[in-house]
């Protein structure tokens, strides 16, 4: 596993009320949930990558506005 660091000012971690541990997790499902999003990885790795089940990651994406579903609704139909 590798470890990626990124410095960050504490003014942000305050107002979030969050320590720097929650907001690590926060960040690598925010960006799990965007690369996903955006079609560069699987909803299996991108659930991986938030550290989740691939079924929990996906049923979590309605509460960033992210739809499962790489189709549109014409192809769906």
């Amino acid at each position: 596993m590798h470890t990626i660091q990124i410095q960050l000012p504490e003014a942000p971690l305050i107002s979030l009320k969050e320590t720097p541990a929650t907001f690590a997790d926060e960040i690598k499902k925010l960006a799990a949930i965007k690369l996903f999003e955006l079609g560069r990885l699987s909803s299996g790795r991108t659930a991986q990558l938030a550290g989740m089940y691939r079924v929990a990651f996906l049923m979590n994406l309605g509460h960033y506005q992210v739809c499962p579903f790489s189709l549109t609704a014409t192809e769906l139909e």
